[in-house]
């Protein structure tokens, strides 16, 4: 069973046959995540669903200490290689690749993507993961609703999903409800909420909601680790 750790906003490590798959590193920029040490964090895989700062703030010094594999849209991958940060693999959407601890599907995502200094980021994505020996899961990065999320529940047994459920910026409880039945996912882990005031929600209220639908949404303290 993979072990997953919550660094805040959208940042997650997914530990899984001594690997450990990082996930949109924003940590020193935040707040609520003042008591995490960038520099104790593990990663051999750094995944990165758009440019945004609150994705990405982290990603070079996690990367420079810890040797990791940078995988993100091409976009992405090119403005880091331009840091010299050379052990990367892009992606794109629709596109599949086996790594050590699994394949990757990039799958679309509805936002906008831009890197920190203005470069253009690319289109934002989300990941399906299927870890050797292990569950899938989907990873939404930040995106609305989209009808393509049923394609993921047709074309895969998702055994768990992180999805974004902070509104304004991305999509709310209601519609993150609608995404975990298309997908088919029963157990959500909610990301993307309460780092700002505009995505702020009511943790007891969320969690009826999807309970009232059949879902169980976990949302973690930062720094918490739980086993999937």
């Amino acid at each position: 069973m993979p072990k997953i750790t919550f660094y805040g906003h959208a940042c997650f490590c997914v530990e899984h046959n001594g690997l450990n798959i990082l996930f949109d590193p924003f940590i020193s920029g935040n707040d609520a995540a003042k008591d995490i040490d960038i520099n104790t964090i593990p990663a051999d895989f750094i995944l990165i669903s758009h440019g945004h700062q609150d994705h990405v703030l982290d990603v070079e010094a996690i990367a420079r200490r810890t040797g990791a594999k940078i995988i993100s849209g091409f976009e992405v991958i090119n403005w880091f290689a331009k840091k010299g940060l050379e052990d990367h693999h892009p992606m794109n959407h629709g596109g599949a690749f086996e790594f050590d601890f699994g394949t990757v599907k990039l799958v679309n995502a509805v936002h906008s993507s831009s890197l920190p200094d203005g470069s253009y980021g690319g289109n934002p994505a989300g990941f399906v993961i299927s870890l050797t020996d292990g569950p899938t899961f989907y990873y939404s990065g930040d995106t609305a609703l989209t009808y393509d999320m049923k394609l993921i529940g047709e074309q895969y047994n998702i055994d768990f999903a992180f999805l974004c459920i902070g509104d304004n910026f991305t999509m709310g409880i209601d519609d993150a409800v609608r995404a975990a039945e298309f997908t088919g996912a029963y157990k959500i882990i909610g990301m993307h909420y309460d780092t700002f005031p505009p995505i702020k929600i009511d943790h007891d209220d969320a969690k009826r909601i999807f309970s009232n639908a059949g879902r169980n949404l976990l949302l973690l303290e930062i720094g918490e680790t739980i086993e999937l």
